[in-house]
């Protein structure tokens, strides 16, 4: 592990146990004064023809930081990953990578690696040759190339699979393997393309806990582009969120589930149900707005609320909701009648959608903190759903 390297695996927490989550360690560079990204895209727009694909992009990724990019498909967060590798050029701004200026370098004089959604593995090698083959390439003399190769089969966990073709093992072995092939030449930058699209769910679930294990350990960046909204709050410190060749919001996972900027980013990241509402007023930090669905009203906790008279959204996510049997006293606020028209259990969690009275569905989730309940909500039964006040998320967008 280089100087570089290891200084940053330190600030990660190095040999320490961290905490998984939103707030898995305080590791947040781009909070610091003064602090030099690694990477910086400036004002970036790639063009095909009369299609943009990446529109305006200002980006800044700071060493160590996993980031992920996060959008749809067509949304220009592969294209942007691949301006960063040199296999596309942008038709204008810059691409910056540790300050200097990328323009007219070749992808394989970049200190950047790219591990591929197919893995590309070379099916006539070995496990060992496959991750040598770019030492090999660059003439690292075979001493210390095996040494590397042993370090990272350790790492990745495959010290007995070594000799084995790709054939003979499992995808994600394969996963890993590609991983250390991509590792093997210590770049700066490490990017990943879709990594786990092609597991099925547990080992996909599994793998994310080996990438995070990996990257804390070495202190590398990562960039990852995925469509996969878990995916990308389970492994990163930080999330893009991409529309149309924009980045449109940027935060810990956390902070984009929690406060989406836009009806895109909530509707994007997760369930969630939007209700189109009028503000009514406004007694900061709360405010009071109308909506259909809602005869008692809606009231909320927002300290940037607009004024009496704006049309707004408001952004509830299905987990904020409880649903109950039992009809409350008069018109309260925050508070919606409907009927059970649908019901998915998924062990963890039921999910139930609601119809409300104008046609349209909610959702609401509840977890399955007991295996038996009195009286089990079930299909067709009358239900009314609430929420607290600091629950919604008010949007202008």
């Amino acid at each position: 592990m280089s100087g570089r390297d290891g200084d940053t695996a330190a600030r990660r927490g190095g040999g320490r146990r961290a905490a998984l989550g939103g707030i898995r360690d305080p590791f947040a560079p781009w909070a610091a004064p003064g602090a030099e990204p690694l990477v910086r895209f400036e004002s970036v727009v790639k063009r095909y023809g009369a299609q943009t694909a990446v529109d305006g992009v200002s980006l800044d990724i700071y060493p160590g930081e996993f980031f992920a990019l996060l959008g749809p498909s067509g949304c220009g967060k592969t294209t942007l990953m691949r301006l960063l590798a040199g296999f596309e050029t942008p038709d204008e701004g810059r691409v910056l990578l540790s300050g200097e200026d990328l323009a007219g370098r070749p992808p394989h004089k970049r200190p950047v690696n790219m591990m591929f959604q197919s893995y590309a593995l070379f099916p006539h090698l070995s496990v060992a040759d496959n991750i040598a083959f770019g030492l090999k390439q660059e003439g690292m003399g075979k001493a210390e190339r095996d040494v590397r190769v042993e370090e990272m089969l350790a790492l990745v966990k495959l010290e007995d699979f070594a000799r084995r073709k790709p054939a003979q093992l499992s995808g994600g072995q394969k996963q890993r393997v590609a991983l250390a092939r991509a590792l093997a030449k210590r770049p700066s930058m490490l990017l990943l393309d879709e990594p786990l699209a092609a597991l099925d769910k547990k080992l996909r679930e599994e793998t994310q806990f080996e990438l995070m294990r990996i990257q804390q350990a070495l202190g590398t960046t990562f960039l990852m582009v995925t469509h996969d909204q878990e995916e990308a709050m389970v492994l990163a410190d930080r999330i893009g969120v991409m529309q149309a060749g924009r980045i449109v919001q940027v935060g810990r996972p956390m902070e984009v589930y929690e406060a989406p900027a836009s009806r895109y980013v909530a509707d994007f990241l997760g369930d969630v149900n939007l209700f189109e509402a009028q503000v009514a007023s406004v007694e900061a930090p709360h405010a009071r707005l109308t909506a259909e669905e809602a005869p008692g009203g809606f009231r909320v906790v927002d300290e940037d609320c607009p004024a009496p008279g704006a049309t707004v959204w408001l952004a509830v996510r299905p987990e904020k909701l409880r649903l109950s049997l039992d009809a409350p006293a008069g018109n309260p606020e925050n508070t919606l009648a409907g009927t059970v028209w649908d019901i998915a259990y998924t062990g963890d969690w039921t999910n139930f959608i609601i119809a409300l009275p104008n046609g349209r569905h909610i959702r609401a989730a509840q977890a399955n903190a007991n295996r038996r309940v009195a009286r089990p909500i079930g299909c067709d039964d009358t239900v009314w759903v609430c929420f607290d006040p600091d629950a919604g998320v008010v949007l202008t967008q």
